[in-house]
């Protein structure tokens, strides 16, 4: 990849950096030791203050607006103010950052001040989450999971026609390093007639892309599909941890309830949809015999380009590695492509019925899985219900998680000609 005309930043570290080159700029809510919560951009291995940057007046107009609702944290009021604003600000950062600026010298000369060693702070969630949705988008692992708990009937009528939904649980949402206990609930085991209580046998995780909603609507007033774009502020990843033996047992009639609202991991970064900007694609063509999209979901523009191209991949790193010193085994690499709807479809759906949207709300795309093995984002897919264990490389072996396993879920985004940009990580240890 030849990115040798793109620009550069005078932050050494960000050039040919693997998440965030100057290129990519996302917000996030940090703390360091002496100083309470506040904004922060992302730039190589530093956190670029804003508090510092709003408190000697870096910015004027819109990006200076901009820059005073982020400079806080949480960032609701910064996602409400559209995007407009945000890409205002992201202007003026790419030019105060650049290798060229010409406050280069002053900005050096503030030192820790207003750049600060990432491994130094604190990340926490990045707004404050009204509302949290979790959407069944990954048209694979619907068919994959289908297969396991409906063999005649993998996938529903619906599933065609609708952005399929679930109401998830705000208050257990947490960011990357949050401990995650095994929950306890009703399992119902093979051959029983009644269920038993106690601790989940099988715990999962999911690969899932997080969505961030900027601008809401007013309640009853649908967003066109045309304009469902505008209110996403920007993504995340999500592991969407899972009680796979309390699901079997709860999901019907009314969907998943205790074996989901447990626990959620984001990663701390919000990656801007101006930064993904490029590595947008044409949403991949419906299989022969496929419904199209009822004309409230169907838009040109959104077809041609409303889908991302982001390779995901999810990590195991247990115990034992981690006191052999080996490296986190790859489980999976799949991609956001394999997204049946695209997240304009998703913002269209759930406000059509006039349900009201407000900045920090979150969407999950639920499981992100590939056609093919290695490519599942679960390990209820990989080990196909735990009837084939995972054999990993140290010699353990994995049907579903076990007590300090420790999951890590990735993100990247290529193209040629473009400038590689990624969203951090997102990690969680199992407890228990």
């Amino acid at each position: 990849m030849n990115t040798a005309s793109h620009p550069r930043s005078w932050v050494t570290s960000a050039n040919d950096h693997a998440d965030f080159p100057l290129q990519n700029l996302p917000f996030g809510v940090f703390s360091r030791p002496g100083f309470g919560r506040r904004g922060g951009v992302a730039i190589g291995d530093f956190i670029l203050d804003l508090q510092t940057a709003h408190e000697i007046s870096l910015f004027n107009g819109a990006a200076r607006v901009a820059v005073e609702a982020a400079s806080r944290g949480p960032l609701n009021e910064f996602f409400a103010l559209g995007g407009s604003s945000r890409q205002a600000l992201r202007t003026e950062l790419l030019h105060l950052l650049d290798e060229k600026s010409l406050q280069r010298e002053r900005l050096q000369a503030m030192g820790t001040r207003l750049l600060v060693p990432m491994a130094d702070c604190q990340m926490h969630m990045p707004a404050q989450v009204g509302d949290y949705t979790d959407f069944y988008v990954g048209i694979h692992h619907a068919m994959n999971v289908g297969k396991l708990f409906r063999p005649d009937n993998p996938l529903l009528p619906n599933y065609k026609y609708v952005p399929i939904a679930y109401h998830g649980r705000a208050s257990t949402l947490g960011v990357s390093g949050m401990p995650v206990r095994r929950p306890s609930g009703q399992t119902l085991k093979p051959g029983a007639a009644v269920p038993d209580f106690g601790p989940s046998k099988r715990l999962d995780y999911e690969l899932e892309v997080g969505l961030w909603i900027g601008q809401g609507n007013e309640a009853g007033e649908p967003i066109h599909i045309g304009k469902a774009g505008e209110h996403i502020a920007g993504f995340c990843l999500l592991n969407d941890w899972s009680a796979r033996d309390l699901q079997a047992w709860e999901y019907q009639p009314l969907g998943p309830f205790l074996s989901k609202s447990f626990a959620t991991s984001i990663s701390p970064w919000v990656v801007t949809a101006e930064a993904l900007a490029p590595f947008r694609a044409a949403q991949p063509t419906r299989a022969a015999g496929d419904p199209q999209p009822l004309p409230y979901l169907l838009d040109e523009a959104d077809q041609n380009g409303g889908a991302l191209d982001i390779d995901l991949e999810v990590f195991l790193l247990t115990v034992q590695m981690k006191e052999q010193g080996t490296p986190p085994h790859r489980l999976a690499l799949s991609n956001t492509l394999n997204m049946y709807w695209t997240v304009a479809q998703m913002v269209a759906h759930h406000s059509v019925n006039g349900c009201k949207l407000q900045a920090g709300d979150l969407f999950g795309t639920g499981t992100l899985s590939g056609p093919e093995p290695g490519q599942f984002g679960s390990l209820l897919e990989t080990t196909e219900g735990g009837k084939h264990p995972i054999a990993l490389p140290n010699g353990e072996t994995r049907t579903f998680l076990e007590a300090g396993d420790e999951i890590i879920l990735k993100a990247r985004c290529h193209k040629e000609g473009e400038v590689s940009i990624g969203f951090g990580e997102c990690r969680g240890v199992v407890l228990g």
